[in-house]
């Protein structure tokens, strides 16, 4: 019997964090002896030039001037290396200091070569896939000069109405933390002055995953208390991580905009977690405070902005207008810009700018083959297999031919999915190309898409399709919805099917023959009554570059399938939010209360037992956290504690055994849960504290070992103060966050 072993969150996250800088060292030291000496020469003017980011357009020749003054410290999305180099030649040469300009661009899941989206990245619970895909990401940008991205988005993100959740990691502190920290790594390499290396920017600091309504941009009601326990985590992970930048969001929290708001950025990024990286408005949100009624003008907006902490602002302005009349009114002083011009400055000597401030292009790094294969196993640990009735997948020889349908089937650029900037849907590979190439010699392959696009309302092509697949052995169904319906500014109230995706599949489904829904999404969608009608789905979260290779060898059976939901994939959309990490009720549901069909007329005025739960929705949702099937079968047993009774600085040890009960050699994904059963506040019914892949061949058995030391229960209690409270625990070890083996024990004094 084989034995592998899980530490902790912080032995986990252990190799992300050895990039963070050590203070004190050498390096360090002579950096800021370089920042001190320059800052030294700098006019207050040029310190504010510093702050300043702006966004030309393709075209420098309008802001040569502002670069030869000084009047600028960053540059957006020139991908243009000869531009790039013409820049910075205008920096170096013919500013009176010579200071480089950092060039960025939001590369969020590939440059060229494009990842599933982070939500997908998140599904393969993964940290090694997140890491991967942001160090293809940084080479391919890199190339083209750009040495800032604005990723990992690791906002905590429990709304799938919220379009931005397909940026996000998901629903859960652990996890977000996890994949973010491994994202930071990626692109930072294994030292920032790397010329492959790009800065990271963990974003967005903090809340803004909890929009009200699940509307971008809209406020967020937060306690401390949730604050500490729930949305920092995963940004203090970054920190940890050498996280090189921080962006702050668009949402107030409790009427205070994150932009102005010194509490998260004084208080805690830098006074509790001795942040020195530089800090960064989003796109204008120094002067959308006065949109938000925060402040009365772009001068007030500049004030507060600086005055809680930013250190550079994005695209508005109000710093170059502003700051040196703020400065002569004593309203901000020369301290606190000299404090934010040190980090732009700290930065660009930690990329090594002064040093080589051009690109020397590489072309042949944009979609190398290496970097096709990584984004190819990507996907394939990303897709999850939510059903597979009768074994339908994976398909074998009796399968002779294939009807291949719907709107997604053949969708390059939707595939790519949001914030692809970069991608060319030309290098797009489909799963009606792959199928075609890497099976048409096995198997007769029908295609007739029924759907023009996702949204597309025009039934006439359905009869097609159902024609189709009536001919067919087996039907595959690609639906979904286009890139343009997730991400920035694209909140949904419904979560159905758009067009007739709906209707399609219920045709298809009296066709006769098995059929096998493939979504390709931004988000989760409910998707229910499709799963009903279909005798397989499968779940890919808009795959990218490579999605169709990967999942034409997962419908075949040369990959099986691994990934995970990283969110709770709701019934109906008045479920939401919904999320498996909730409080304690006093009015748990039994799960034996009267639903809305069974309610007899003119019933009596009752209130159905008392419980918390929805008449109509029933109890839970379609899909829990962690939930993913595979063609092979897991069985857990002897779960087995180091100790019933721990003290706080000790470590627990627990132990389980897995099992291949399947004919598929398979992966699983263990996952480690803890509910402190009784806390000064109340706290949530579990929480994901480890996740372990575990490849087993048929029959096989492996201990799979976890280390959990007792300091990671700790939470924000009643005093609001971090500490490990005594009391009873339970711990589940299991296959998602409703079923596994558990186990009590008990933190002592």
């Amino acid at each position: 019997m084989k034995h592998f072993k899980l530490s902790s969150a912080c032995l986990l996250m252990l190799s992300f964090f050895a990039c963070t800088p050590q203070a004190g060292s050498e390096k360090d030291r002579d950096i800021d002896n370089k920042v001190e000496e320059l800052l030294g020469k700098m006019t207050l003017q040029e310190k504010i030039g510093q702050m300043n980011q702006l966004s030309p357009n393709g075209s420098i020749d309008q802001i040569a001037g502002v670069i030869k003054e000084g009047k600028v410290g960053s540059l957006l999305n020139l991908t243009d290396p000869e531009l790039v180099n013409k820049v910075q030649e205008i920096a170096v040469k013919e500013s009176r200091l010579g200071i480089p300009v950092l060039m960025s661009r939001d590369v969020i899941h590939g440059y060229k070569t494009i990842f599933p989206i982070p939500l997908g990245q998140a599904a393969t619970f993964n940290p090694r896939i997140a890491e991967d895909g942001a160090r293809i990401a940084a080479v391919e940008a890199s190339a083209d000069g750009i040495r800032w991205t604005f990723a990992p988005m690791i906002d905590i993100s429990r709304d799938p109405r919220w379009g931005r959740m397909a940026e996000s990691c998901g629903e859960d502190p652990y996890l977000s933390a996890v994949m973010g920290a491994a994202m930071v790594k990626g692109f930072q390499g294994d030292s920032l002055d790397d010329p492959t290396a790009i800065a990271a920017c963990a974003k967005h600091f903090v809340g803004y995953g909890a929009a009200e309504g699940g509307k971008d941009y809209n406020s967020t009601f937060i306690p401390e208390r949730e604050l500490r326990n729930v949305y920092f985590p995963p940004f203090e992970a970054a920190a940890k991580a050498g996280c090189a930048t921080f962006m702050t969001s668009f949402n107030d929290n409790d009427g205070v905009p994150s932009t102005g708001n010194s509490f998260i950025l004084k208080e805690v990024l830098r006074g509790e977690w001795n942040y020195d990286g530089v800090v960064v408005t989003d796109w204008a949100s120094a002067t959308e405070m006065i949109a938000h009624g925060f402040c009365k003008d772009a001068k007030e907006a500049a004030e507060k902005s600086v005055n809680a902490g930013i250190d550079m602002e994005m695209v508005s302005g109000s710093f170059m207008e502003n700051l040196e009349t703020l400065v002569k009114e004593k309203k901000v002083s020369v301290a606190t810009i000299d404090n934010a011009v040190r980090n732009i400055l700290r930065l660009k000597f930690r990329l090594g700018l002064f040093d080589n401030p051009y690109v020397v292009s590489d072309q042949t790094v944009k979609y190398a083959e290496s970097h096709l294969a990584k984004a190819k196993e990507a996907v394939e640990q990303s897709v999850i297999l939510l059903k597979n009735d009768n074994e339908v997948l994976p398909l074998g020889e009796m399968v002779r031919t294939v009807a291949v349908v719907g709107p997604m089937a053949d969708a390059p650029h939707d595939q790519m999915g949001t914030w692809v900037f970069d991608g060319e849907k030309e290098h797009t590979q489909t799963p009606l190309k792959a199928l075609r190439e890497m099976y048409g010699d096995k198997v007769q392959i029908i295609y007739e898409p029924g759907l023009a696009y996702s949204r597309d309302k025009q039934t006439s092509g359905i009869a097609k399709a159902v024609a189709a697949a009536r001919r067919a052995d087996v039907v595959l169904a690609f639906v979904g919805e286009e890139s343009i319906l997730s991400g920035e500014a694209h909140s949904l109230a419904d979560l159905n099917l758009r067009g007739a995706q709906s209707e399609l599949i219920e045709a298809l489904a009296k066709a006769g023959k098995p059929l096998v829904t493939v979504v390709m999404a931004g988000r989760p969608l409910t998707i229910g009554k499709e799963v009903d009608e279909s005798a397989a789905v499968l779940y890919s979260f808009h795959p990218g570059t490579m999605g169709g290779p990967a999942i034409a060898d997962l419908l075949f059976g040369k990959v099986v399938p691994s990934g995970k939901t990283p969110v709770t994939f709701p019934k109906m959309v008045g479920q939401v939010p919904v999320y498996y990490a909730h409080h304690h009720t006093g009015r748990a549901p039994s799960g034996k209360e009267t639903l809305i069909d069974d309610i007899p007329l003119e019933a009596g005025q009752t209130s159905l037992g008392c419980t918390s739960f929805y008449m109509d929705a029933g109890f839970g949702p379609l899909f829990p956290f962690g939930y993913g099937l595979s063609y092979a079968t897991f069985a857990y047993d002897v779960l087995e504690l180091s100790a019933d009774k721990l003290a706080a600085n000790a470590t627990l040890t627990a132990r389980v055994n897995v099992t291949n009960t399947g004919k598929y050699a398979g992966t699983e994904v263990v996952q480690l849960y803890v509910q402190d059963k009784v806390a000064s506040v109340a706290r949530p019914v579990k929480e994901l504290k480890g996740f372990q892949r575990v490849t087993l061949q048929p029959g096989e058995t492996k201990t799979v070992t976890f280390s959990l030391p007792v300091s990671e229960l700790a939470f924000w209690n009643i005093d609001m103060k971090k500490v490990v409270e005594p009391g009873e625990f339970k711990l589940w070890l299991g296959t998602n966050s409703e079923e596994g083996l558990s186990a009590d024990f008990e933190v002592i004094n």
